[in-house]
């Protein structure tokens, strides 16, 4: 890691501290030429591989976005949005996978919103799953009675 200051090749850690997601590191470090201290945050890039086979960052503002829609009019806070997305994105961290297909990323979302918002859920999950009956609705809605 160079010096940002003096542009020194080389910098010693002498701080790491894991953030309290525990996504990222923080580092404090110190340049052995000019001596100033600085910043850096590492964190372990989550790809998404889309059907079209492009990869792109994993971003939980698309989740935001794309849950956000089937909870329009449904008693949830931003706050809960953002808490859902986070849950997603451990979750799918957990998997120890540097890169993740966008159908994961979607299946991933189904059981925490369900947990949230059960009308959102049924939203979500017809269009997610290209439902294309009432039987596959009536299906749905049997199986969230019978949990």
């Amino acid at each position: 890691m160079h010096c940002p200051f003096c542009r020194h090749q080389d910098s010693k850690v002498t701080d790491s501290r894991t953030s309290d997601d525990g996504s990222s590191i923080r580092r404090r470090r110190q340049c052995p030429e000019c001596g100033k201290r600085f910043t850096t945050i590492e964190t372990a890039s989550l790809m998404v591989t889309k059907r079209s086979g492009v990869s792109e960052a994993f971003s939980r503002d698309k989740i935001v976005s794309g849950v956000r829609k089937a909870c329009q009019g449904r008693p949830v806070t931003d706050a809960d949005l953002a808490k859902l997305a986070q849950t997603v994105e451990e979750n799918l961290r957990q998997t120890g996978s540097a890169s993740i297909e966008a159908h994961e990323i979607g299946l991933a979302i189904l059981e925490p919103l369900k947990k949230l918002d059960e009308v959102a859920f049924m939203r979500f999950a017809s269009v997610y799953q290209a439902w294309d009956s009432l039987e596959d609705f009536e299906q749905a809605i049997a199986d969230l009675r019978d949990q």
